[in-house]
């Protein structure tokens, strides 16, 4: 029988408690990111480059991570 909380994390090479410790990472990042683009959307001089970094970078794991997966 499949198994729907393991074949994706399986799929690629996790546990689902490692698959699930990588995922609150990766939310609790998103959340941050998004108080600070609001922050920065009412005061313009705050978190000026911050946000697209953020963003950057944790596109450039992820990535990372889907290449190391498709190898």
């Amino acid at each position: 029988m499949k198994n729907i909380f393991t074949n994706h994390p399986n799929s690629i090479g996790e546990t689902y408690f490692q698959h699930f410790l990588k995922s609150m990472s990766f939310g609790i990042k998103l959340i941050f990111i998004g108080f600070r683009a609001f922050i920065h959307a009412v005061l313009p001089w705050c978190y000026e480059y911050s946000v697209s970094e953020y963003v950057y970078k944790l596109n450039q794991t992820l990535q990372n991570r889907k290449k190391s997966v498709n190898k």
